[in-house]
C-alpha cells in the first residue's frame, strides 16, 4: 500500500518499554516513497496533559479516524515496510499544518551553511 503525508496509521512503534500497536502520522514524502520503500512516521499519544512546543493536539482528531482526543508528538522513526503499518485516516488540513510547524521547530533548520556551535549552556 502506498502511504501519504498527513495519513493516518497504525503501527508496530517501538518505544522506551518496547514494540507497542499505536497510532502514527506519516510524514515521508511521495518522493521519498518513490526511492525508498519504509516510511517515516511520528507517534500520536493519547496523552493530552504538558504539551510541549514540539507537541500539537489534534483538533480533528475523530475525522481522522481516532477514537479519543490525541496530541502528535515529534518522536520520529523511520519504519520497514515489514511494520505492518494500517491506515485509518488522514489529518485535516489545519491539524496537518500544526503538526508541520511541530517537526520544523523539532528538527534542526537545513540548509547549506555550517551549524553554529551553541556554547551559551555549556559549562
Amino acid at each position: 500500500m502506498t502511504f501519504h503525508p498527513g495519513d493516518v496509521v497504525t503501527v508496530d512503534f517501538p518505544g522506551v518499554t518496547g514494540i507497542k500497536r499505536r497510532p502514527a502520522i506519516v510524514l515521508s514524502s511521495a518522493t521519498y516513497h518513490t526511492i525508498r520503500p519504509d516510511v517515516i512516521i511520528g507517534l500520536i499519544t493519547t496523552q493530552t496533559t504538558a504539551l510541549g512546543i514540539t507537541d500539537y493536539a489534534l483538533q480533528d482528531w475523530a475525522a481522522a479516524g481516532l477514537r479519543v482526543a490525541s496530541v502528535f508528538r515529534s518522536f520520529i522513526v523511520t519504519l520497514p515496510p515489514s511494520a505492518n503499518l494500517v491506515l485509518i485516516g488522514h489529518l485535516s488540513e489545519l491539524d496537518w499544518k500544526g503538526v508541520c510547524a511541530c517537526v520544523k521547530i523539532a528538527l534542526a533548520e537545513l540548509n547549506d551553511s555550517k551549524p553554529s556551535s551553541d556554547t551559551s549552556s555549556a559549562s
